[in-house]
C-alpha cells in the first residue's frame, strides 16, 4: 500500500506491506497498518458500514468510501494508494476539514410549512413524498463535493457555491408541497447554481446511488430559469396570476 503521511504544511507519500485476509476492504487494511507498524496514522471512520460517510478518501484517484471498497477490487499485484480528499484541507494524514460544507448548510433555510387543514393534519400526494426520498438517502460523505471540478480546482469559487450535496438538499425543500420558501433565488445567486455545469461527475462517486445530477441539479436549474427566462412567466408574474406573497404561497 502507498499512504498519504503529513499535515497542513505538506506530506508525501509513504510505502507500507500489510497482509490482509480474503473479503477485507481498504479500511481493514489501514486499521492494521496502525496495530502493527503505524500508529499514528489518522484516519476518520465511525460506522465501517457505508452509512455514516466519515471514512471518504481517494482510492487510486478516485474519490469512495474506504469501508466499501474491497482489496479483491484491484489486482494483486497492483499497489492500492490512499490520499485524503483533494477538495478539503488537510488536517493530519486521511483527515480533512470538511467545516466547508457546515458552513454552506447554514446559508441554506429551513422548511416552512404553511398553516395545518381544519382537522390538524398536513397532507400531501405520495408521489410527493417519494420524489424527495431519493435526496434523504445522502450520508454526507461529501464525496460528489470532492469530486466537483468548481471547487476542487477553484479554491476562490468555495464562497460562492454550495456544491452537489447542498444543490438537491436546496431541490427537495423547494420540490416540497408543503414547504412556501421560495429558494429559487437564492439557489442561483447565494449557492451557485449556475456554475454547476452538470458533468455528472458528482453522481458517478455517489456510495447511495442519489441521481444527483439528473433529479436534484437539473430540475433545480429548470425552476430557476422558468422564473427568470421564461417570458410567460414572467408576464404571469407582471400581472399577479402566479405571484407569491411573503409567505411564499402562490396567489392564483
Amino acid at each position: 500500500m502507498r499512504v498519504w503521511r503529513g499535515d497542513a504544511d505538506g506530506g508525501d507519500l509513504t510505502d507500507y506491506t500489510v497482509e490482509v485476509s480474503e473479503g477485507e476492504v481498504v479500511l481493514d487494511a489501514l486499521h492494521r497498518l496502525q496495530a502493527t507498524q503505524t500508529g499514528d496514522l489518522a484516519i476518520r471512520w465511525n460506522c465501517k458500514a457505508g452509512k455514516c460517510g466519515s471514512c471518504s478518501a481517494e482510492i487510486n484517484g478516485r474519490p469512495r468510501l474506504m469501508c466499501m471498497t474491497r482489496l479483491s477490487d484491484f489486482d494483486p499485484a497492483e499497489t492500492i494508494t490512499v490520499t485524503p480528499m483533494r477538495t478539503f484541507p488537510v488536517i493530519r494524514d486521511l483527515v480533512t476539514d470538511v467545516s466547508f460544507n457546515y458552513e454552506k448548510a447554514r446559508e441554506l433555510p429551513y422548511a416552512e410549512l404553511g398553516p395545518r387543514d381544519a382537522d390538524g393534519k398536513r397532507r400531501m400526494m405520495q408521489v410527493d413524498v417519494e420524489r424527495g426520498q431519493e435526496f434523504r438517502k445522502c450520508i454526507e460523505c461529501y464525496l460528489c463535493q470532492d469530486v466537483c471540478h468548481v471547487v476542487r480546482d477553484h479554491e476562490d469559487n468555495k464562497q460562492h457555491f454550495a456544491g452537489p450535496r447542498f444543490f438537491i438538499r436546496y431541490a427537495e425543500l423547494d420540490m416540497h408541497p408543503l414547504d412556501t420558501h421560495d429558494r429559487r433565488q437564492l439557489a442561483q445567486d447565494a449557492a451557485g447554481l449556475g456554475m454547476c455545469n452538470i458533468t455528472k461527475c458528482c453522481t458517478e462517486v455517489c456510495p447511495e446511488g442519489i441521481h444527483i445530477t439528473d433529479n436534484g441539479i437539473i430540475p433545480m436549474k429548470e425552476r430557476v430559469v422558468d422564473r427568470k427566462y421564461d417570458p410567460l412567466v414572467w408576464l404571469g408574474n407582471k400581472i399577479g396570476l402566479r405571484n407569491k406573497d411573503n409567505d411564499g404561497r402562490t396567489e392564483v
